[in-house]
């Protein structure tokens, strides 16, 4: 079982709903802010696209299921507030969070 940084009681709604996304523990467990996002399009109604990681994560760490979640953007949104600003952003979007700021800077649009 998963030790969140977060409580269930903690998670505000801070975002209309907008559907699911996958995030690593990196954020939701060690608590470490997003660094890189991206929207895919997904074969889901109910999945937003966005992919959300601390920039930590290795592709042994990334590849390990056990590593990543699904969970209402929303909830990453708690998190990390400064990925609010972007999330109406397009499927194709790839952001990356400008070092020691709560901005990012789109990869590609």
């Amino acid at each position: 079982m998963k030790n969140f940084k977060l409580r269930a009681d903690q998670i505000l709604n801070l975002i209309p709903p907008i559907g699911g996304c996958m995030a690593t523990d990196k954020i939701t467990v060690d608590g470490l802010k997003v660094i890189y996002m991206y929207r895919e399009k997904s074969d889901f109604e109910k999945d937003s696209g966005w992919r959300f990681f601390s920039g930590t994560e290795d592709q042994g760490y990334v590849d390990d299921p056990d590593n990543t979640m699904i969970y209402n953007v929303n909830t990453i949104a708690n998190y990390d507030k400064a990925i609010i600003p972007y999330l109406n952003l397009p499927y194709g979007t790839e952001l990356e969070r400008v070092e020691g700021t709560d901005e990012f800077r789109i990869l590609l649009p």
